[in-house]
């Protein structure tokens, strides 16, 4: 495919990209926009409901909203940045870019994730003593809760947040905790969430409860932090494993460019580079499994 034809392709997608954009600007009158704010507001969708993909239940769980006004613009610049790199580099150039723009994208949630919930599990312990200590002074499990999570520090707050207000408007606790760690996926929530419910249906102390969850919170935190003691010769060999192929490839470019430039300009060598490319992920990924495993 020619530049002018792709250049053109290009100039009619941001063209009807734009209109759209002004089509829908148009129709949407201000007082329409301050109504959507309002429902939003006070009733935001569920996380896991069919409306909610799973691009918004991952910017949930990171803590981020997912810029949906801006949504059509980072997509236009994404495919914008595959033509220019079909332009510059062939279409080898091209399908990299817009294969490593979703997977780097789906990486940075992921860790986002991962470092928001162990925060949220280190706080968990904290808000769990401050309920029992407001059930201790005759308060109720939704009201002791709800002022817990108040007080409680980010992430925790900003992640609970739904469980204040759901309460608040009426919702049950149970329903509420739930909602949360079926969104997290945590096993401490989960715990909490299940703990919670059938205290709410069939009765019993809360206040021990609570108790014994925070003693398990403890108790999983120390068996993971000897877990990751015992396998850290482990993780560190997979690191290893998983760096050294690139740092071979990095010396040798550095030292002899034209030999893999050399590689590169031929078809066979370029079949050859791109197998071991794609060995190296493949390598990485079950590397990555593997620790996960353990």
């Amino acid at each position: 495919m020619s530049a002018p034809l792709l250049l053109g392709l290009l100039c009619s997608l941001l063209l009807a990209l734009g209109g759209a954009l002004l089509h829908k600007g148009w129709r949407q009158s201000g007082e329409e926009r301050v109504l959507q704010r309002l429902g939003q507001d006070l009733a935001p969708p569920e996380p896991g409901s069919s409306r909610a993909g799973w691009l918004e239940r991952a910017f949930l769980r990171a803590g981020l909203e997912l810029p949906r006004e801006r949504l059509g613009l980072l997509l236009t610049f994404w495919l914008l940045a595959a033509l220019l790199a079909a332009l510059a580099g062939g279409w080898i150039t091209a399908l990299a870019v817009v294969s490593l723009v979703p997977l780097g994208l789906r990486a940075w949630l992921g860790w986002r994730y991962r470092k928001r919930v162990k925060r949220m599990v280190e706080q968990l312990p904290q808000l769990l003593d401050q309920v029992v200590r407001s059930l201790h002074a005759g308060r109720t499990l939704g009201d002791a809760v709800v002022r817990a999570i108040d007080a409680s520090p980010d992430p925790l707050r900003a992640a609970l947040a739904r469980v204040s207000r759901d309460v608040q408007l009426g919702v049950g606790l149970p329903d509420a905790l739930q909602e949360v760690a079926d969104l997290f996926e945590q096993e401490e929530l989960r715990i909490l969430a299940l703990g919670v419910r059938v205290n709410h249906r069939y009765g019993g102390s809360a206040s021990e409860l609570l108790g014994n969850l925070i003693k398990v919170i403890h108790e999983r935190e120390q068996i993971a932090r000897q877990l990751r003691a015992m396998t850290g010769e482990t993780r560190f060999t997979a690191v290893v494993l998983a760096i050294l192929p690139i740092s071979v490839a990095g010396y040798i470019l550095a030292v002899n460019p034209s030999y893999l430039l050399s590689l590169w300009m031929d078809a066979s060598g370029q079949r050859m580079l791109l197998t071991a490319f794609a060995m190296q992920v493949l390598g990485c990924i079950v590397l990555w499994r593997m620790l996960r495993s353990v």
